[in-house]
């Protein structure tokens, strides 16, 4: 996701392949870091989604891995099911994204919505979340360690 102009991104492009393939030249200056943002929200927002799912999995009962396996599958299917529910069933919060960095994202997100008069209230709801998830000692684990703060709030050992 890059920004800037565009005979300067043709002429690093080399370098960013060297490093990556999902290259993509979004505009100006900025409008990758923005793109980046979109990114982050939509990540933020399909979190609580999976860690709420898996949760309600649990109590319910349900094989969690037998419910990702199915709605995976249908409408409800996103990386973030497929490759952090497994992850999150397994107890494995250490392998991803930091909670640190992906509340520090979230906040950049926020600050630059409120700039331009833009509300987004799952976004801060699922920021304040995290900052949860931050508090009860699970800063240096990864985002689906939502699931802890969440699990924690119902009083879910």
């Amino acid at each position: 996701m890059v920004g800037g102009k565009k005979e300067v991104f043709e002429k690093v492009l080399p370098v960013f392949q060297s490093m990556g393939k999902n290259i993509a030249f979004m505009g100006d200056a900025g409008a990758g870091q923005h793109t980046k943002m979109c990114n982050q929200i939509l990540v933020a927002g399909t979190m609580i989604g999976v860690c709420e799912s898996l949760l309600y999995a649990v109590k319910l009962g349900l094989d969690q891995q037998a419910v990702i396996d199915i709605i995976s599958k249908g409408a409800a299917g996103s990386w973030s099911i497929s490759n952090l529910g497994p992850r999150l069933v397994r107890g494995d919060f250490k392998t991803g994204f930091l909670v640190r960095h992906f509340i520090k994202d979230m906040g950049i997100a926020l600050q630059e919505a409120a700039a331009v008069g833009l509300s987004l209230p799952g976004l801060a709801l699922v920021h304040q979340l995290y900052v949860a998830v931050m508090a009860q000692g699970h800063d240096d684990c990864t985002t689906q360690a939502l699931y802890l703060a969440l699990k924690s709030l119902n009083g879910m050992k």
